[in-house]
């Protein structure tokens, strides 16, 4: 059962010559990589809430924060990103522990409320009083900067009821 605790809110030479192409791939290949590129964890809802992720990956916008969508690996209907692993998103999470803390920091971005956790990595964020639990987690720009989530807000609210 989840809690309906309030939280707070705050706003060269031939051979050479001849060994650069692949040398190009390599070094392409290793500039379109980051730390970011590691696999994202895929989160395993249950058949209900796995139907309201689906629906909110249709309605997920193009671009966020003037960045891309890039969806991390391994693909998923229950995850998304946008500019390479900056913001991700997955849908479905387990609740968070820290929603039991009463200290825990909140932000209301458009009529969806957003449990803050400040981590050294940047900023997480998981929604409240929603039917299923939607993380999205940001990279140390966007520490911050919470207008991501006024972007994911009208596809949240669309697709994600509330539960109280």
């Amino acid at each position: 059962m989840r809690s309906r605790r309030p939280l707070p809110s705050r706003r060269l030479s031939g051979r050479s010559i001849a060994r650069l192409p692949a040398v190009a791939v390599l070094l392409t290949a290793a500039a379109g990589c980051s730390s970011t590129d590691a696999p994202v964890t895929v989160p395993t809802p249950s058949k209900e809430e796995a139907a309201l992720c689906h629906a909110l990956d249709k309605e997920l916008p193009k671009t966020l924060a003037d960045l891309g969508r890039a969806d991390p690996e391994p693909r998923s209907e229950l995850t998304a990103g946008w500019g390479d692993g900056a913001i991700v998103l997955r849908c479905g999470v387990p609740r968070p522990a820290e929603m039991d803390n009463p200290q825990a920091q909140a932000v209301e971005a458009d009529g969806v409320n957003w449990m803050l956790e400040e981590r050294d990595s940047g900023p997480r964020f998981t929604t409240t009083y929603r039917q299923t639990y939607v993380e999205v987690t940001m990279t140390t720009r966007f520490t911050h900067d919470s207008t991501p989530l006024a972007g994911l807000a009208e596809a949240v609210a669309k697709t994600v009821p509330p539960s109280v």
